[in-house]
């Protein structure tokens, strides 16, 4: 694999049972670009090893003054430096080309992981958790996989050398073989502290990290109330905290490095001084010293690449158990059904909840509580909340939505969030989406009310055109209003017309009038198709086919939106956010004012038992029960 072939056809399926599976599948998958790095580092390490047989040879020609064997020590060290140079340079060619494919592949694999959960990977990993994965472990597991051929080819000369040195001169070899692994391991004790203090740094960088994302996403709120020293104090204290753990993995980290250079010094020190003495006695000529000396000093550059790997292994596999649980990550969806079988139809039926919203119908469900309502959106779409607890899953049409592939499953129903996501381009490009093809997007545009969003985009367009579809959208729609946004994301699910679309609370941040008119374009451009409405609204609530109240995440009542207003209290509660004392005088209210036509019923006192509405960000929304019929 070369780096201009990247992306990779297909990254694979990794194996994520622990951080170790996963670095041994990382490494399978790329065995003849480890294999191939392996070969020049042989070559590299093979001629920096053997360079000291041409040098003793030169100091030992020279001290016998033999110019023949001097020109050949020469020669020697041409040929040997020219494969120095070639063999470190592919070395590190191609190891480079294996971290940065090795990269790629988990970026791809992390790519894909967040496309088939959605909005659902961060319920499930915290965005600051995502975000060092994708960055900081990443780059950790390439240094390792980068490493190990360098490794690899060192271990192999480091232990030639050792071995030549023994029969060369079995004192001053038995002396290195010796003292070469002692070094080695001598680090290996420092490293699982230093491991661990460099887990707490990124620990509290990744908490910072979050802070920081939850400060900008809500940087125009915080204005707004004026919390931005509030919220400045409390990333400096978490940017603080992220030095210090910082300072304290470098104290270790330096430990580790002044090791590093102590011990092989003291190594050197012996064998020269050892070496030394065997000269002034005459066991060993001078050019041979030398060749001793500089092949004990080539055993300096493994042991560095020892420590390497140690070091680079004790980070890659805390970094690879976190890679390996994001993207253990799953949505339940076995696949059980023929990927070339059409997708299901019928009736969108929730076990959990007991919700029925019957095939080509408006359904609308009321919950009370938002938390509620996201969690029956996200199982209605097949992302099965709690999946593994024993949770039966959503079915559509009797077929279980785990049982359907994910993009059949899609295909078929489409959840839009509380908050959906914008992204930057153009409005053209934001409607250019996967959809059947039945509905135009003048169409979808004109069902969500977008005529006043059109007008803005086409006065801002940069060219002269003035069609507001060339028009650039900042990221996440930062340049419109909330009413605005909402509406262009309806008008982007309308497009699509799959078969079934679930909303949540998807006209929240506009006014009434535009609310009624969108629940009548939602209606109308859906007929024959399925509809799930999670809202409070009654403008919403009456132009739907059925209503659904939940109460504690169960159905307890079914019919429509009139009916539960005279007949339900604890609807008529949450619906006109009333208490459920004030709503039963509305009751009586509404029996007489059906009594006498024409008759405006009595306002409620304003006592403890009818307390002020709860703010909400539409106030125009807050409705009674008798102008909720006189809007209908």
């Amino acid at each position: 694999m070369q780096i201009r072939d990247l992306p990779h056809p297909d990254p694979g399926v990794p194996d994520v049972r622990t951080g170790d599976s996963f670095l041994r599948w990382l490494y399978a998958r790329q065995l003849g670009g480890q294999l191939k790095a392996l070969a020049w580092g042989l070559v590299n390490f093979g001629a920096i090893a053997s360079f000291p047989l041409p040098v003793g040879m030169a100091v030992q020609a020279a001290v016998d003054r033999d110019g023949g064997r001097l020109a050949l020590s020469g020669g020697l060290m041409l040929v040997l430096g020219a494969l120095i140079a070639l063999g470190g340079t592919m070395l590190h060619r191609a190891a480079v080309t294996n971290w940065i494919t090795a990269v790629a592949r988990m970026q791809q694999l992390l790519a894909r992981k967040t496309t088939e959960l959605g909005s659902a990977m961060t319920r499930r990993v915290a965005a600051g958790e995502i975000v060092a994965v994708s960055t900081g472990d990443l780059e950790k597991i390439g240094w390792f996989v980068e490493s190990i051929s360098r490794f690899g080819a060192a271990a192999v000369t480091a232990v030639a050398v050792a071995a030549a040195l023994v029969v060369r001169e079995p004192h001053l070899g038995t002396l290195v073989a010796l003292g070469v692994p002692v070094l080695a391991l001598a680090v290996l004790p420092l490293l699982p502290p230093a491991a661990r203090r460099a887990d707490a740094q990124r620990e509290v960088a990744g908490r910072a990290t979050e802070l920081a994302s939850d400060t900008v996403a809500g940087l125009r709120v915080l204005r707004g109330i004026g919390g931005e020293e509030l919220f400045l104090g409390r990333y400096r204290a978490a940017s603080q905290e992220v030095r210090r753990a910082a300072v304290r993995s470098a104290r270790m980290w330096s430990l580790i490095a002044a090791v590093q250079v102590v011990l092989p010094g003291l190594l050197l020190i012996a064998v020269v001084w050892y070496g030394t003495r065997l000269a002034l006695d005459g066991t060993v000529a001078v050019g041979e010293l030398v060749m001793i000396y500089s092949a004990v000093t080539f055993l300096l550059l493994p042991l560095r690449h020892f420590e390497e790997i140690a070091q680079a292994l004790s980070f890659a596999r805390p970094s690879a158990r976190r890679t390996a649980r994001v993207l253990a990550q799953h949505r339940p969806a076995g696949g059980r059904t023929a990927d070339d079988q059409a997708p299901p139809s019928g009736d969108l039926h929730d076990p959990v909840s007991g919700l029925t919203a019957p095939a080509g119908r408006l359904t609308a469900v009321v919950c009370g509580d938002p938390d509620t309502a996201g969690r029956l959106a996200e199982r209605l779409g097949g992302h099965a909340h709690g999946a593994g607890q024993g949770l039966p899953p959503v079915t559509l049409g009797g077929t279980p939505l785990d049982d359907v592939p994910r993009d059949a499953a899609r295909a078929a129903v489409l959840v839009q969030d509380k908050d959906p996501m914008l992204l930057s381009g153009t409005l053209g490009e934001l409607l250019d989406v996967p959809s059947s093809g039945r509905l135009a997007a003048d169409a979808a545009l004109t069902a969500a009310q977008c005529g006043d969003v059109l007008t803005a985009l086409a006065q801002a367009s940069l060219n002269d055109s003035g069609d507001p579809m060339h028009t650039h959208i900042t990221e996440r729609g930062r340049s419109l209003s909330g009413g605005q946004r909402q509406r262009l994301a309806l008008a982007r699910s309308l497009v699509t017309d799959p078969e079934v679309l679930v909303l949540d609370e998807p006209t929240s941040a506009v006014d009434a009038h535009t609310e009624a008119r969108i629940a009548d374009g939602l209606r109308e451009i859906r007929t024959g198709r399925t509809t799930v409405v999670l809202t409070s609204s009654p403008l919403l609530l009456d132009r739907a086919d059925r209503v659904a109240f939940l109460h504690e995440g169960k159905v307890v009542a079914e019919a429509p939106h009139r009916e539960l207003l005279h007949s339900h209290p604890a609807y008529r509660a949450v619906v006109t956010r009333e208490t459920e004392p004030a709503a039963d005088r509305y009751a009586a209210t509404d029996t007489e004012a059906e009594g006498a036509p024409g008759t405006e019923p009595e306002a409620a006192p304003n006592t403890d038992l009818a307390p002020e509405p709860t703010p909400d960000k539409n106030p125009e929304r807050v409705l009674t029960t008798a102008q909720a019929d006189e809007t209908a």
